[in-house]
């Protein structure tokens, strides 16, 4: 096949039930320019690497890679390595995710009007089950993302400092080393960071948006949560960087919890607990009112799951990074 410019990379770990609907959704929607798809797979233990290997099979600008790190940072550098030759552009992808069509192009030309090292975009998340809708509502709300900027982006679009990974130029890409090996998660931002510090530019557009589905079950949502909170502490520790406003509120929930006990001697121990989750459950209800759905109403939990599983992981990861720094 023709020398791709655009590198596609999909980093997976048992996925069997996401992984040949993504892939059969890119391979109609990039159409330009001449692209591989690379499947990085982290050492599933269900059907994903054999759907991979019969993707690979049918079709020839599909690739499938072991990614022995499992980590999805690592997949996207080993991907890059081994398949980039001489590609220009490195857009990742998610097995969690629906994309529209001429995603690739649209990402490709915003890159090239306005020169930016990396196109990040817009997520609109949404549900198929009960619990996954309440969460979809959560996570679409300010409640559940804080008015980040890749989930309000309206016109065109608008430089920024971090976004959902998309397109992201080799050059600058290798430039900066790639992503950060040692994180599990947060490594997007952590990569944001650098590429600023090294003069690069990032651009969210407002022209092309991904389609999220959250994780169905509320342990899951809770872990996903627990491991982000870790992973922004780390990178908060390795930049010296303080939160923002954002960030630092849901990061009182954990303590409001371990305070909650002090309410058999003083009742006033319990009020930061109980106005968050006030807040929490009277916002699901309202999100549940204007969407005409009952089951809206889990968002509060939901977010509540959120909070929680952020600021507990945020506390565990601060204090680990302290101490691999100290």
């Amino acid at each position: 096949m023709r020398e791709p410019e655009l590198l596609a990379v999909i980093p997976c770990l048992n996925e069997e039930c996401h992984l040949e609907r993504i892939v059969r959704n890119i391979i109609g929607n990039v159409s330009l320019p001449p692209f591989l798809l690379v499947i990085a797979d982290g050492g599933s233990s269900d059907q994903t690497p054999l759907i991979a290997r019969k993707l690979a099979a049918e079709f020839p600008n599909v690739r499938y890679l072991h990614n022995p790190k499992r980590l999805q940072s690592a997949a996207v550098n080993l991907a890059a390595a081994t398949y980039g030759g001489k590609a220009r552009w490195i857009l990742r992808l998610d097995a969690h995710a629906d994309y529209p069509d001429d995603y690739g192009r649209t990402l490709v030309n915003e890159q090239k009007s306005t020169g930016a090292a990396a196109v990040v975009v817009a997520m609109n998340t949404v549900g198929e089950t009960g619990f996954q809708r309440a969460a979809a509502a959560a996570q679409n709300s300010l409640l559940g993302n804080g008015g980040a900027a890749h989930r309000r982006v309206t016109g065109a679009g608008k430089w920024v400092d971090h976004g959902h990974h998309a397109l992201i130029c080799l050059d600058a890409f290798r430039a900066v080393g790639g992503y950060d090996e040692n994180f599990s998660h947060n490594e997007d931002a952590e990569l944001d960071i650098r590429l600023q510090r090294a003069g690069y530019k990032i651009w969210l557009t407002g022209k092309t948006a991904l389609t999220y589905y959250p994780r169905a079950k509320p342990h899951l949502l809770f872990r996903q949560y627990f491991n982000f909170g870790q992973g922004r502490a780390r990178t908060l520790v390795k930049h010296r960087i303080i939160p923002r406003l954002r960030q630092i509120l849901p990061l009182a929930v954990a303590p409001a919890l371990l305070l909650a006990p002090v309410a058999l001697i003083s009742w006033i121990a319990a009020v930061p607990l109980a106005l968050w989750m006030s807040v929490c459950l009277g916002y699901g209800l309202v999100l549940a009112i204007r969407a005409r759905r009952a089951e809206i109403a889990l968002a509060g939990p939901a977010a509540m799951l959120m909070h929680l599983g952020w600021s507990s992981g945020f506390m565990s990861g601060f204090f680990w990074a302290l101490r691999r720094t100290a």
